[in-house]
């Protein structure tokens, strides 16, 4: 598979809709209207467009408009499932009758950071294009995901049996169906330590790329600390990883996007100074 000639690729925004315009606009995806400027660029997104920032509604409809936009440029927007978008769902899914403390989709959801002006705001269409985001993509050498998880191998044997699967249980009546993939879908930090390049490797070597890149754990919290380099992409697991989560919805200053190629993190873009 061919690598796009401009990859760019955002982590969790996590309802962060100013800084992520920003972001794009300092990539020169979007204008200063927010119309797509992007040309023939891909620009994907890892998930978590909801909770704890001020405007999740906000997030949702501006790359739902660009999706829209950019083919007719020749261009591409890639949009990934996150966890916070399948707490919210469940929330949404069980929202009159939750089973409560067994389950407790909503508190859960809600200790989580979920808004529920988010929750109010959302149209039906709405609900239906998260229900639809793909776990998993592959485009060129980059394999991306939402969370340094293995929990994709117990999914399917490949993206698009992850997918198809990942399709399926979100359409399931079932609250244990539903607090399985949460609970799942919330693990973390499968990459990093002893034997975490072996995961990431077979990852890829089921789903194919030779490098992959994810959200879900922010940079900060892998470097444990909060230094300069908690501001950009994280390459490690021996490169064959890299964390693209910038903790927007944690702190002021915080927010990038980058740009891949077939060799690593080629450009990244950070939020200017205030």
């Amino acid at each position: 598979m061919s690598h796009p000639t401009d990859l760019w690729v955002v982590g969790d925004v996590h309802g962060e809709h100013d800084k992520v315009r920003t972001l794009l606009r300092g990539a020169g995806l979007i204008g200063a209207d927010g119309a797509w400027t992007g040309g023939e660029a891909h620009l994907a997104f890892l998930g978590d467009y909801l909770d704890r920032g001020p405007d999740g509604l906000g997030v949702v409809g501006l790359v739902r408009r660009l999706e829209e936009e950019a083919p007719r440029s020749g261009g591409r927007v890639t949009a990934l499932l996150g966890n916070h978008e399948v707490m919210f769902l469940a929330a949404e899914h069980f929202r009159r009758a939750d089973p409560g403390d067994r389950f407790g989709f909503r508190s859960y959801w809600e200790a989580n950071g979920g808004q529920v002006r988010d929750a109010e705001g959302l149209q039906p269409d709405d609900l239906a294009w998260i229900a639809a985001r793909p776990a998993l993509a592959r485009l060129g050498r980059w394999l991306l995901l939402h969370a340094d998880s293995p929990v994709y191998l117990h999914l399917g044997g490949s993206v698009e049996a992850v997918n198809a699967r990942v399709a399926a249980l979100l359409a399931s009546p079932s609250p244990a169906v539903w607090g399985g993939l949460a609970n799942a879908f919330a693990d973390r930090l499968a990459f990093v330590g002893p034997g975490g390049e072996g995961v990431a490797r077979r990852l890829l070597d089921t789903y194919g790329g030779d490098r992959l890149a994810h959200g879900h754990t922010p940079v900060s919290v892998l470097l444990d600390e909060d230094g300069p380099d908690a501001g950009l992409p994280l390459p490690y697991a021996g490169g064959r990883c890299v964390a693209l989560d910038s903790g927007m919805a944690y702190r002021g200053d915080a927010g990038f996007i980058a740009r891949l190629d077939g060799r690593g993190v080629a450009e990244v873009v950070v939020l200017p100074p205030d």
